[in-house]
């Protein structure tokens, strides 16, 4: 068992599939996610799609650049795809405007770099529904 690894998660099998044209960037996610799910470092979309069909995916880790190759509907082609599987794009800066325009048509949330593990653990555990966002009071978002 490894150091920070709740044994529940570990058994419940949450399936994730990371595709980004960065084979480092799959490598890393894969290896600070494969202890708490079944993680899957994909080179592609269609590899995603074939794996898919006999093993649904729960979250799909989406590179930018791949959003950038194949253009916004590609998120409307992953939802009709893969239903009910959540859409993180994984992005240089939580602010890039492709990753944002994203946001607006499908997918679930942004995964910005540097890639931490307490970070990438977190914001997963966020989308599989382990976990709830912390809430904020309003009076916080007030200028002073």
């Amino acid at each position: 068992m490894q150091i920070g690894v709740e044994s529940s998660r570990a058994v419940e099998n949450k399936r994730i599939f990371v595709v980004d044209n960065d084979e480092i960037i799959r490598s890393a996610l894969q290896f600070m996610l494969h202890d708490e799910n079944e993680t899957h470092e994909l080179a592609s979309l269609d590899h995603a799609y074939e794996k898919a069909v006999d093993w649904r995916p729960d979250l799909l880790l989406l590179g930018v650049s791949v959003v950038q190759q194949k253009g916004l509907e590609v998120l409307g082609d992953i939802a009709a795809r893969l239903p009910g599987a959540k859409i993180m794009l994984i992005a240089d800066m939580a602010n890039d405007p492709l990753a944002l325009s994203g946001l607006k048509v499908g997918a679930h949330d942004i995964l910005a770099k540097p890639l931490t593990l307490e970070a990438v653990r977190y914001k997963v555990d966020v989308l599989l529904g382990r976990r709830k966002l912390p809430m904020l009071s309003l009076d916080l978002l007030q200028p002073l």
